[in-house]
């Protein structure tokens, strides 16, 4: 019996390690694969081969286990976009992408609390959002605005799928609307703090991104305050988070929208 327990546990040991290797491998070798080939196909492949499982059910749980995991997904395509971005030499951005992806995949996607699933949502607006500026720019415009729904329509039920609220589909679809409405009439003036900024790191922020990601806080935050008080809802217990997100989001807008951040990206 002493044999068997022993057995059994290095045998736990042994997949928890090789789980590890092998979330580190893929995190690292997304970003590996795409700057040295230069196309973000390959990296993109691997993200969708990893998560095999959403194909391994029966069809009609299919599109409930896509819905379930596009959080993650939205992540790990957007860390391959971001580094096929950079180009074919490696610069600090791909070392923070390399980094950043094996720590999503190990310690922050498996959470499930209530603020963790905040978090993994503000994350996958951040990076999904700053993709999609990126690599639309130049494009039609109708392709920025039907992702940017996409991400948020996403993001908003990764949140309330955890909470008690069990009719949350309006919510998420008026969320990605209003995504989709700031994306297209940002459109327009597409302002990227980039080298400037950030020295030569090859880091690229869309002001984009740190609006949606501070509206998406600002919005779940409420909604899930909607649902703990119910009957009970006052303003005052979201106006703190509400204040914070316009002034924020002013600042950003009046004083950090000077044409000399735009740049013409690739």
């Amino acid at each position: 019996m002493a044999d068997y327990v022993l057995a059994r546990k290095s045998r736990n040991i042994a997949s928890s390690l090789m789980h590890v290797f092998m979330n580190i491998l893929l995190g690292v070798g997304v970003v590996l694969i795409t700057v040295l080939s230069g196309s973000p196909l390959i990296g993109i492949l691997l993200v969708l081969v990893s998560k095999w499982r959403i194909f391994a059910v029966r069809s009609r749980y299919f599109f409930l286990n896509l819905k379930s995991n596009l959080v993650d997904m939205i992540v790990g395509i957007s860390v391959v976009l971001l580094a096929f971005d950079g180009g074919t030499e490696f610069q600090v951005s791909d070392i923070i992408l390399m980094v950043f992806y094996p720590i999503w995949l190990l310690f922050i996607k498996p959470l499930s609390s209530e603020g963790a699933t905040l978090a993994q949502s503000l994350i996958a607006v951040f990076l999904g959002i700053s993709a999609v500026t990126i690599m639309t720019a130049g494009l039609n415009s109708i392709l920025l605005v039907i992702l940017s729904f996409l991400i948020g329509y996403s993001a908003s039920r990764h949140v309330l799928s955890q909470s008690n609220d069990k009719d949350f589909t309006l919510t998420t679809l008026v969320c990605g609307l209003v995504f989709a409405e700031i994306a297209w009439l940002s459109n327009s003036w597409s302002i990227v703090y980039t080298y400037n900024n950030f020295g030569i790191t090859g880091v690229k922020i869309p002001q984009l991104a740190i609006i949606l990601t501070i509206f998406a806080f600002v919005y779940n935050y409420a909604r899930q305050a909607m649902i703990k008080y119910r009957d009970d809802f006052r303003f005052v217990h979201i106006l703190g988070p509400v204040v914070f997100g316009l002034v924020l989001i002013g600042v950003i807008v009046i004083f950090f929208s000077d044409p000399r951040f735009t740049i013409l990206i690739k």
